[in-house]
């Protein structure tokens, strides 16, 4: 995969007209998958409801690296938790291998074992009084499974990276490194066997030295295991670095996905192209480009295209492209969920009725 330089050294939902309502032909068959997905929190003390995750169309294959961009508030780690059973949806389905998830303990306890979520801050994700051998073993002492519990510990800690695992084993939280947590959280992980992993800002915590060895490793067991995983950020160059496909995310959408190289090389979408603008490209006339008015707020979402109040195509449109356009009163259709898809009504003249 190619490496980005500025990385690290660097109104009803549906099917978008013109989108496929399945996978394109010759895509992977799916590991996990969001249909129609909405998460709703009740308002209180006289608030609106927060619709946190508005109709999302989501698709991970196997073997598959998805990131999911956008800003703070825009309901990814939502999304994340929703997509693991932590949050059960207002309306929706979530699929593991074209199977609903359902929301008994005794069905998210056997869909945990497939499907794990790795947190952001391995610190507070980590119990101080635990060592590394019982952090890892949790999982599979959880789910009964004690037969060889010693070489499934030292198996996924050496997986994680943690050589040798009995260097490590006995040590606790506070005497290791952010990374070396990290491998450990991801290691408890890896215990489980699973096929799925959901990784919510997994490098956000760490050092930019240690960031690049975090994601080496997970398009490791990529390529080792055959995991799938989605990938949580505002870090749009991680996506360039790890994914093989982006899902941009806004106040509770899908508004752009695709191929890293479509959705970064060649973005459509004016909010994508306001979050790559940020990223200095060396050239003399860079100039980010800086969204006005709001950040996203879930519980007064505005008419038409939730995006149009910070658009500055919209800001600099004619009177005529603002009649035809309509948006800031047409509602868009939902994102299908695979294939190249940007959800603007500026993007053509005929209003968005074939895909991009």
């Amino acid at each position: 995969m190619t490496v980005n330089p500025t990385e690290e050294a660097a109104s009803a939902p549906g099917a978008q007209p013109g989108a496929l309502p399945d996978a394109p032909p010759g895509a992977r068959p799916a590991a996990l998958e969001a249909r129609d997905l909405s998460v709703v929190y009740p308002g209180s003390r006289g608030r609106a409801p927060a619709r946190a995750v508005d109709g999302v169309n989501l698709r991970i294959g196997q073997g598959e690296i998805v990131a999911l961009i956008g800003e703070s508030g825009c309901g990814k780690s939502t999304l994340a938790r929703a997509l693991v059973g932590l949050v059960k949806p207002t309306s929706g389905q979530v699929l593991y291998q074209d199977t609903p998830l359902g929301y008994s303990a005794k069905a998210l306890k056997q869909y945990r074992r497939h499907t794990q979520l790795v947190l952001q801050d391995p610190g507070g994700a980590l119990n101080p009084k635990q060592n590394v051998y019982d952090a890892v073993a949790l999982g599979p002492r959880l789910h009964g499974l004690r037969d060889g519990l010693p070489e499934r510990v030292h198996g996924a800690l050496a997986r994680a990276g943690l050589r040798p695992p009995e260097e490590f084993a006995g040590r606790y939280p506070h005497e290791l490194s952010g990374g070396q947590q990290q491998r450990v959280v991801i290691a408890g992980v890896l215990a489980l066997d699973p096929r799925v992993i959901v990784a919510d800002e997994p490098v956000a915590s760490l050092d930019a030295s240690v960031r690049g060895e975090i994601l080496k490793l997970i398009l490791h067991l990529r390529d080792e295991l055959g995991l799938s995983a989605l990938v949580v950020s505002h870090d749009l160059g991680l996506a360039w670095n790890i994914a093989d496909r982006v899902a941009v995310m806004y106040l509770g959408r899908i508004v752009e996905q695709g191929t890293v190289e479509e959705v970064l090389l060649r973005p459509q979408h004016p909010y994508t192209k306001a979050l790559l603008s940020v990223i200095p490209t060396g050239a003399e006339d860079w100039r980010p480009t800086l969204l006005t008015g709001e950040p996203p707020d879930p519980t007064a979402i505005p008419a038409g295209c939730r995006f149009h109040p910070r658009c500055g195509r919209w800001a600099a449109a004619s009177e005529p492209e603002r009649a035809e356009a309509a948006c800031d009163r047409r509602e868009l259709p939902v994102l299908a969920a695979d294939g190249y898809r940007a959800a603007c009504h500026l993007l053509h003249t005929d209003a968005l009725t074939e895909s991009v």
